[in-house]
């Protein structure tokens, strides 16, 4: 029978092979800590690094100025962004 994903199953499978699994293993023993606990301490700070360097824009002191006066001083609205305005239409 098909097991279902709950909100009380948190488990997440992890396939190695079995001279992997013993490095893992060994190296989480070393640290004092279960296999798990080892796993997560070494991934969520990377996982964490992935989002933080894909949700976040980081601008020169230059461009931040840029993106600064264009906030205080927007430029008029062209012609092809009043047609999408007036049609509903976003801009590709």
């Amino acid at each position: 029978m098909a097991r279902h994903a709950s909100e009380g199953n948190n488990r997440v499978e992890l396939r190695v092979k079995p001279d992997e699994k013993a490095i893992l293993a060994r190296a989480a023993a070393l640290e004092h800590m279960d296999l798990t606990g080892f796993i997560l301490s070494k991934l969520l700070p990377e996982a964490r690094a992935v989002i933080e360097r894909a949700e976040r824009v980081v601008l020169s002191g230059r461009d931040s100025l840029k993106v600064l006066d264009l906030l205080e001083n927007p430029p008029k609205p062209n012609a092809r962004l009043k047609r999408a305005a007036k049609a509903g239409h976003r801009l590709p």
